[in-house]
């Protein structure tokens, strides 16, 4: 199950990305329910999609 928690406030890593506008507007709204920021939405999406990929046994 996905969680939002806080635990990436501190990333300083900076890339440039490109959503489709239903995508982006689907997170933007999750974050903004959760009080919590866009970029910290993406890293836990990216976070949970990595640790339940298909094989994968390595952890973050």
């Amino acid at each position: 199950m996905f969680k939002i928690e806080n635990e990436y406030k501190n990333a300083n890593v900076s890339r440039t990305i490109r959503f489709t506008e239903p995508l982006f507007e689907k997170l933007n709204q999750l974050a903004t329910e959760n009080n919590i920021s866009f970029n910290l939405l993406v890293l836990q999406c990216c976070k949970y999609a990595l640790e339940n990929q298909d094989g994968d046994t390595n952890e973050l």
